[in-house]
């Protein structure tokens, strides 16, 4: 879910002090964005990713109640995934690839609103919901989440990061998600994709799905293992906050 940019891969961190090193480090470098008045996909020049891929695998996590919020999240009124033209073009040779292997790729979140990121961080200061507590961050205190996950700034609202798992299909096209080790936006250290904390069959599968990303230009954020950003990014200095319908 990380919501700040930064160059968490030079960064040597322990489990047990992963979530202030990162907080430390991940927003301090997050670049100041300028926030485009485009109200709808295409005047921002992103396309659903429906349109180049139509039967490919979505479940967009803050367009329900599945999520760390554990409610629907502001800007999304539809379970959609729109991305910048060539990043969606990129993402399509990406599938195409996987197909040819078995495996397809489950999308749960792309461009994200900048109304999204900051009812992100209305419901970090919440103290009293502690909803989801047990199923997203049980190790670390609420408010630890502020920084190194979530900042009122996110690479998301640029259009060129998205949030994905792998699958592998049988013939008859029934996927099933590969065994990543945790669920999408655990809050905690063995989500880093080399966690030592996850085994090495779900090493693997992490070290699967960054190959066939990097291949065509999607370079991992470290500590997240589903979370990629097309490089270079077509609006490195632009956010966006058109709703996702």
């Amino acid at each position: 879910m990380k919501t700040c940019i930064s160059n968490a891969s030079a960064i040597a961190v322990k489990p047990a002090i992963f979530a202030l090193a990162l907080a430390a480090a991940a927003c301090a470098s997050a670049p100041a964005v300028k926030v485009s008045p485009a109200a709808v996909a295409a005047e921002a020049g992103m396309v659903d990713i429906q349109s180049l891929i139509p039967d490919i695998a979505l479940e967009i996590r803050y367009a329900g109640s599945e999520n760390f919020v554990g409610r629907p999240v502001d800007g999304y009124d539809a379970p959609k995934c729109f991305l910048h033209k060539p990043v969606a073009e990129a993402l399509q040779r990406v599938e195409t690839d996987l197909r040819a292997q078995n495996l397809r790729l489950k999308i749960f979140d792309c461009y994200r609103p900048r109304r999204a990121v900051l009812d992100f961080m209305r419901w970090a200061q919440d103290e009293q919901d502690q909803r989801t507590k047990p199923q997203y961050y049980p190790d670390l205190d609420k408010h630890a989440l502020v920084g190194g996950y979530i900042s009122p700034t996110s690479g998301h609202s640029r259009g060129a990061t998205l949030d994905l798992t792998l699958m592998s299909c049988d013939a008859s096209n029934r996927c099933e998600p590969l065994d990543m080790g945790t669920g999408f936006d655990f809050f905690g250290s063995i989500s880093n994709t080399d966690s030592p904390l996850a085994t090495p069959a779900q090493i693997a599968n992490r070290h699967r799905l960054r190959e066939a990303m990097g291949k065509q230009g999607f370079e991992n954020y470290p500590m997240e293992w589903w979370h990629f950003t097309f490089k270079p990014e077509p609006t490195p200095e632009t956010a966006f906050d058109f709703p996702v319908r």
